[in-house]
C-alpha cells in the first residue's frame, strides 16, 4: 500500500483527494505546509507528494524546490485552478512531475499515480503515520540505530491497526479489552494503562440515578493494583473523564487544562499515568484509556497515541455492538423465561413446520405422553390445530380465537389463537405464534357458579313464594277453622268469599309471574293497539291493587299506534309497571301514559313512559329494582319488573327506570314496518 502525501492548507482538497483514491491500494495523509510534511520525506515515509499549488499562491515554486531538496526522486503532482504556461514551465524544471487541474477527477488521478508506480518504482516504507510531535524522527536521523528501530515500530504499529478489525467480532468485552492492552504492551511496551467504561444499565436491571449513569468503571488494566480499581471510578462530570468528554481529544497530564484540574491531577497521580485517551461512541464518549510512558521511562509519542486513539475508535465500536448484543441477548433470555413459564402453551411454528419454541405448558399439554424426549414436533399437535397453523403460514393472516376440545379428553377446553409473524416487507409469515389457554378449570368453576348461583336463586324464590302463598292462605286457613260454626253468617260467608277472591287473584298473578319468567320467546303473535293494550292493563292491576281516586291519563301521537307482539305477555308486563305505581301511592294515585313514535321508516320505535305521583326511584334503586326478588315492601316477591324487563326483551325492547323525583318508566317497544301508524 502506496502512502500519499498531501500539502494543503484547506481540509477540503485533502478530502477530494482521499475520497478519489483506491483505499485498498493508497493511503494518504494531509499536512497542512511543507514543514509538517518535512520528517516524512526525509526518511522515504511517502510514495508520492500531491501539492494544492493553487491555495499555496507563488511560494508554491519555492516549496516545490525545498520538496525536492529533501526527497530528490519523490513524484510530485501539482493542482492548479487556472494553468500559468509561464508557471506551468517553471514548476516542471524544478521538479513537478504532473500538473493537473481541479477539481480532482478520480480516473485522471489514479491513473496518474498507476502510471508513476509503473515507470519510476521506488521501495518506500508507508505505515499510517498522523500528525503529532516529530521527536521520534529527530532520533532517527541522529541514530541510524534509532532509525531502524523506528521502521520496526511503525510496522508493528500498522500490523496493529490491521489487527484491530478483528476486536468487532468479539462478543466478550472484558476478554477483548484486556487482549487489546497486552498487544500495546507487546508492540509499544506500555508500562500501565487501564481502560474505564460507561456500561449501559442491564436490561431488566433498575434504572440508573443521574450521578451513576456518569460514572466510569474499570473494565481492564495492566500494571495495576487490582485492589486500587475495584474502589476508583472516573467521572464525565469532574476530573480526567469531564476533561476529556469536554475537549474530546487526547489529555496530557502536562497540558494546562490538566493542571488546572485539581481534580484530573490527583486522579493522574493515584493511576500513575500521564496520558488519557477517549473512546468515542457512536455519538458520544463511551469511556476513557489512561496510559503511562514505555517500561524504559520513555514518553509515548503523538504518532503512537493517535494510532491508538484510532484503534479505540475501532474498540468504542466494539465496545457498543457488544452491549446491544448483551441486551438483545438479556432481552431474548427474559422473554424465553417468561414464554417457558407462562401457563398458557406458546408453540412458535416455522415456514417449514419445524417447531421453533414451545415452552412448558405447551410440551405439557401436546407433547407426547409416552416419550421421555424433551422436544415438541409438529406431528405432536392435534390435525385440527396444525391445518389452523398451517392456514396462517400460507396466507398471513391472523385467525379469530376459537375454543378447541380434545375428543381424546373430555372436558378439556382451550382457547386457541394463532397469530403470524412477518420480517421486513415479506408479504409471507417467517412463523406463526399459536397460544393455548387451558379453559378447564376456569369452565368447571363457572358451571359450579352458575349451578350455586341457580341453588341460591332455587331456595331465595322457594323461601319467597312459600312466604307469599302462606299469607295468601291465612285468610282462608282462617275462614276454614269457622266455617262449621258459622256458615249460616251472612257475614261470614261475604268474608269468605272475599278472602278467597284474594287468595285466587295473588296465587294467580304468582303462577303468570313464574310462566312468563320461564318463557324465552313468543306464544303467538298478533297485532294490536297499543292504547286499548293500556287500559287493559290497568284494569288488571287496578283488580291487583284497588286504590281510591286513582285516575289514568293517556297522551298519545293522535293516530293509533299498531304493534305486533304477544298480547297477554305485553298486557301483563305493562300491568306489572301500572301496579308497581299504584302501590307507590295507593290513596289518590294520578299515573300519566305517554305514546311516542319516532325513527325513520321500517325502524320505528315506540315509547310508552309510564309516570306516577309517587316517591320516585334513587340512582341506587333505578340500578336494583329489575333485578328479581328486590323489594321495598313486606309484601310481593320482589319479581314484577323483573318479569316485566325478560318479557319487554323478548320482544326485542328495552325497560328503563328513570330516577326522578316522580316514578317514571320507559318501554321501549320496536314497530313493525307493517304495523306503522295508520
Amino acid at each position: 500500500m502506496n502512502t500519499i502525501l498531501v500539502l494543503s492548507p484547506h481540509p477540503d482538497f485533502a478530502e477530494a483527494v482521499r475520497s478519489a483514491l483506491i483505499p485498498e491500494r493508497y493511503r494518504m495523509i494531509h499536512r497542512t505546509s511543507a514543514d509538517e510534511g518535512e520528517p516524512l520525506l526525509v526518511h522515504g515515509l511517502v510514495s508520492t507528494c500531491i501539492l494544492d499549488a493553487d491555495l499555496l499562491g507563488v511560494e508554491s515554486v519555492w516549496i516545490i524546490e525545498r520538496l525536492r531538496r529533501r526527497d530528490a526522486k519523490i513524484p510530485i503532482i501539482a493542482y492548479t485552478s487556472n494553468t500559468q504556461s509561464d508557471w506551468e514551465e517553471e514548476a516542471f524544471l524544478r521538479g513537478v512531475t504532473h500538473v493537473l487541474t481541479k477539481p480532482v477527477r478520480q480516473r485522471l488521478l489514479n491513473s496518474v499515480l498507476e502510471r508513476l508506480a509503473t515507470t519510476n518504482p521506488v521501495q518506500r516504507f508507508s505505515p499510517s503515520v498522523p500528525a503529532g510531535n516529530t521527536a521520534i524522527f529527530t532520533r532517527a536521523a541522529s541514530n541510524p540505530e534509532a532509525a531502524n528501530q523506528f521502521v520496526n515500530t511503525s510496522q508493528t504499529l500498522d500490523v496493529l491497526r490491521d489487527f484491530s478489525s478483528i476486536l468487532t467480532h468479539s462478543l466478550d468485552a472484558e476478554a477483548m479489552l484486556k487482549q487489546f492492552l497486552l498487544f500495546l504492551r507487546e508492540i509499544l511496551s506500555v508500562n500501565r494503562a487501564a481502560i474505564f467504561l460507561n456500561r449501559p444499565c442491564a436490561p431488566i436491571a433498575e434504572a440508573a440515578t443521574q450521578e451513576e449513569s456518569r460514572r466510569l468503571r474499570s473494565a481492564a488494566a495492566i500494571g495495576l493494583a487490582s485492589g486500587l480499581l475495584e474502589h476508583f471510578e472516573l467521572s464525565l462530570d469532574s476530573g480526567i473523564g469531564a476533561q476529556v468528554a469536554r475537549l474530546g481529544r487526547i489529555l496530557r497530564r502536562d497540558t494546562e487544562e490538566a493542571r488546572a484540574d485539581g481534580e484530573a491531577t490527583k486522579e493522574f497521580e493515584l493511576l500513575g499515568t500521564q496520558v488519557a485517551v477517549p473512546i468515542p461512541g457512536r455519538d458520544t464518549i463511551i469511556g476513557v484509556a489512561v496510559f503511562d510512558g514505555r517500561v524504559t521511562g520513555e514518553p509515548l509519542v503523538n504518532v503512537e497515541l493517535e494510532l491508538i486513539f484510532h484503534l479505540l475508535e475501532q474498540v468504542g465500536l466494539a465496545l457498543r455492538n457488544i452491549w446491544l448484543h448483551d441486551q438483545l441477548s438479556g432481552n431474548h433470555e427474559m422473554m424465553t423465561d417468561v414464554l417457558r413459564e407462562l401457563s398458557s402453551a406458546c408453540i412458535v411454528v416455522g415456514r417449514d413446520l419445524k417447531v421453533l419454541h414451545a415452552n412448558k405448558a405447551a410440551k405439557r399439554h401436546f407433547g407426547r405422553k409416552n416419550e421421555r424426549t424433551g422436544g415438541l414436533e409438529f406431528s405432536d399437535l392435534p390435525q385440527q390445530l396444525g391445518g389452523k397453523i398451517y392456514q396462517v403460514l400460507k396466507t398471513g393472516s391472523a385467525l379469530e380465537s376459537f375454543r378447541y376440545e380434545p375428543d381424546n379428553s373430555p372436558g378439556t377446553i382451550y382457547n386457541i389463537s394463532v397469530v403470524p409473524f412477518q420480517r421486513g416487507n415479506s408479504a409471507l409469515p417467517s412463523s406463526a405464534l399459536l397460544t393455548a389457554d387451558d379453559l378447564s378449570q376456569s369452565e368447571q368453576l363457572r358451571r359450579l357458579e352458575v349451578e350455586t348461583a341457580n341453588l341460591r336463586l332455587i331456595r331465595t324464590m322457594a323461601d319467597r313464594m312459600a312466604h307469599e302463598i302462606g299469607n295468601a292462605m291465612v285468610p282462608l286457613s282462617t275462614h276454614q277453622q269457622l266455617l262449621g260454626e258459622k256458615f249460616n253468617d251472612k257475614e261470614f260467608r261475604a268474608s269468605l268469599d272475599h278472602a278467597m277472591g284474594e287468595g285466587v287473584k295473588r296465587v294467580s298473578r304468582l303462577i303468570n309471574q313464574m310462566r312468563f319468567l320461564a318463557r324465552d320467546g313468543y306464544i303467538e303473535q298478533e297485532q294490536f293497539p297499543v292504547e286499548k293494550l293500556v287500559e287493559e292493563a290497568y284494569q288488571d292491576a287496578v283488580k291487583q291493587q284497588p286504590a281510591d281516586g286513582a285516575q289514568l291519563k293517556v297522551e298519545n301521537t293522535g293516530k293509533p299506534v299498531i304493534v305486533m307482539g304477544d298480547r297477554a305477555a305485553l298486557k301483563h308486563a305493562l300491568s306489572e309497571v301500572m301496579l308497581n305505581a299504584l302501590q307507590a301511592n295507593p290513596k289518590g294515585a294520578r299515573i300519566g301514559v305517554k305514546l311516542q313514535t319516532d325513527g325513520p321508516v321500517g325502524n320505528r320505535a315506540l315509547t310508552i313512559e309510564v309516570e306516577d305521583n309517587g316517591s320516585g326511584f334513587t340512582t341506587e334503586a333505578a340500578k336494583k329494582v329489575p333485578a328479581p326478588f328486590y323489594t321495598t315492601r313486606n309484601v310481593g316477591l320482589g319479581l314484577g319488573l323483573a318479569v316485566t324487563q325478560k318479557i319487554i326483551e323478548n320482544h326485542h325492547g328495552k325497560l328503563e327506570i328513570v330516577p326522578s323525583p316522580s316514578g317514571i318508566v320507559r318501554v321501549s317497544l320496536p314497530i313493525e314496518s307493517n304495523g306503522a301508524n295508520r
